[in-house]
């Protein structure tokens, strides 16, 4: 496609932890936890399992062979790649939404994984800590975390990150630009030199350290006898206690099914982009298992019981209900005034933002590879100015974001159509170029070349019949539950509403540029003679 090298994975294991640092991030630690105790608590855990068996895992493992396939014919981009699997244009065209997801997430996402590195410097600081005096009542407690998270967002007004009241930018916008050029330094540096080596750093670093705060959290017993309430198991009974209620309620259901592709990453377009890198050979099938057994560890058996259990032990529940149910006050309002309380809570706290962090980084970068590597393919360009134009890209979004920060209206808009409905629909492209389009029998043959363990039968008829069915149900319950309130809050003559069209400009424009690039690479492609339509069969274009 050019003329740099090819790139390829170090090894197997850096391809399973550069996907499981895609899928482990602040989903984990935060949305987990907050979405199981809001919907049911155990019960949750019902449909959730459900969803990662009927559509997490197949839907993975669909992803997982095309992008290896895909890597075969020379490709290594969502349209590229389900051009050939949907065979022709339209599924090049849909592939589109699997470049402006991760491209999209990003304009954000950096900002949120900015907010994690500037608590870890407020810990390890001079301030060890955000200024939370743990002898006060707790209202008093949660007006100053709301105040300073407030303050670093810029959730006050527009533009006022920019433009403090006493002159001059907050501080967190010199951070954003440390953890952009972290994220470009190492993106440069390409697969096996710089994700593949910050993901072999970070996951072990991320485990040891969530093992080690875990144990502290589950020895704290009650701190205090005047609140016995406030305990250990009180805590995990709130968590995983079931309402068994809840399970005939279907936002249980699709909370459950949307954290599961949040989580997984499936459906995101950056497993199809790292298979793409593998060998024929390489095993998709228990890479891909292995992968999601990984991420489930750092969600179920780390996020579910650390970060709910500390803030009922010390916070209580009234406090920890109004924190769940949303990534940003479980972990930015209400885990601070946990770590107040905690002895050495400067360490603790820090130790847990530094977990966040490093979860954060390792997805970000999985954010921008998918779209250096589309750059890169459809212009014919080099390693370098491909970094410089998704560099670029992102920082228009990044701004764009931090600038329309009132109530953080862009980045919520962002995140509800691009960050979760696109991604469902994408998933569905896939399954479905998957099972029906190409076959499923092809597919799977395709899934086994070179794998040490075959997918059991019964997934087939899963991926060609029940996945596409319980995706299609999730779609259609999500437009149900969602769509109205945001087609109203739209159209409404109000500042946020302007905000949320404005950000919308952003997305069409974003999505038109991309599909520009599709169309100029198509032509590139076909003029080289590549298998574009995927019409030469699965045994040729190796």
């Amino acid at each position: 496609m050019t003329n740099q090298p090819k790139q390829q994975w170090g090894s197997r294991l850096g391809v399973i932890l550069a996907v499981s640092g895609s899928a482990v991030g602040l989903g984990n630690f935060l949305r987990f936890p907050g979405n199981a105790a809001e919907n049911g608590g155990g019960a949750f855990m019902i449909p959730y399992f459900l969803a990662l068996l009927l559509l997490g895992i197949p839907i993975g493992w669909a992803e997982w062979t095309m992008g290896r396939y895909g890597g075969r014919k020379g490709f290594h981009s969502a349209p590229a790649i389900l051009g050939i699997w949907a065979k022709g244009a339209i599924g090049r065209y849909l592939g589109v939404f699997g470049v402006l997801i991760p491209l999209g997430v990003y304009f954000y996402y950096v900002l949120i994984e900015t907010w994690c590195l500037y608590f870890v410097l407020q810990y390890f600081g001079p301030a060890f800590g955000i200024g939370i005096d743990a002898s006060v009542p707790i209202a008093q407690q949660v007006e100053v975390t709301n105040s300073f998270f407030t303050e670093i967002t810029g959730a006050a007004e527009n533009g006022i990150l920019f433009n403090q009241p006493g002159g001059g930018m907050h501080p967190i916008v010199w951070t954003f630009l440390i953890v952009a050029a972290i994220n470009i330094f190492f993106v440069f540096r390409g697969l096996s030199k710089g994700i593949e080596a910050v993901c072999k750093a970070a996951m072990p670093i991320m485990a040891l350290l969530g093992v080690i705060i875990l144990i502290r959290v589950l020895t704290l017993g009650t701190p205090d006898p005047a609140k016995p309430d406030q305990s250990v198991l009180n805590g995990l009974g709130y968590l995983w206690n079931p309402d068994l209620d809840k399970l005939w309620d279907f936002k249980t259901w699709l909370a459950a099914s949307g954290q599961i592709f949040f989580s997984l990453s499936v459906g995101f377009g950056v497993i199809i982009n790292y298979s793409s890198y593998m060998k024929k050979k390489d095993d998709v099938v228990l890479s891909g298992l292995t992968a999601s057994a990984t991420n489930e560890f750092f969600e179920v058996a780390l996020g579910g019981l650390i970060t709910v259990t500390a803030s009922i032990v010390f916070v209580g529940v009234a406090v920890t209900s109004a924190g769940t149910g949303g990534t940003m006050s479980l972990g930015f309002k209400t885990l601070p005034m946990v770590f107040a309380q905690m002895p050495l809570g400067w360490l603790f706290g820090g130790s847990f933002f530094l977990i966040l962090f490093l979860a954060a980084i390792t997805s970000s970068l999985s954010m921008l590879q998918p779209t250096k590597a589309f750059v890169e393919e459809s212009l014919g360009v080099d390693r370098t100015k491909s970094t410089a134009i998704v560099l670029g890209w992102g920082l228009i979004g990044n701004f764009f974001v931090m600038w329309y920060s009132k109530d953080l209206v862009a980045l919520d808009t962002i995140d509800f159509w691009v960050g979760t409905f696109f991604i469902l629909i994408v998933a569905g492209i896939q399954i479905i170029a998957f099972g029906w389009i190409f076959g499923i029998d092809k597919g799977l043959k395709e899934a086994h070349e070179g794998s040490n363990m075959r997918i059991p039968a019964i997934f087939g008829f899963i991926m060609k019949y029940v996945s596409p069915t319980f995706l299609l149900v999730v779609v259609i319950g999500f437009c149900v539950n969602n769509a109205p309130d945001y087609v109203e809050s739209t159209f409404a003559d109000t500042e946020k509403a302007a905000d949320i069209r404005r950000t919308w400009a952003l997305m069409l424009t974003t999505i038109g540029a991309i599909a520009l690039l599709v169309t100029i690479g198509a032509k590139r492609w076909r003029a080289q003679g590549l298998d574009i339509d995927g019409q030469r069969g699965i045994e040729e274009g190796n």
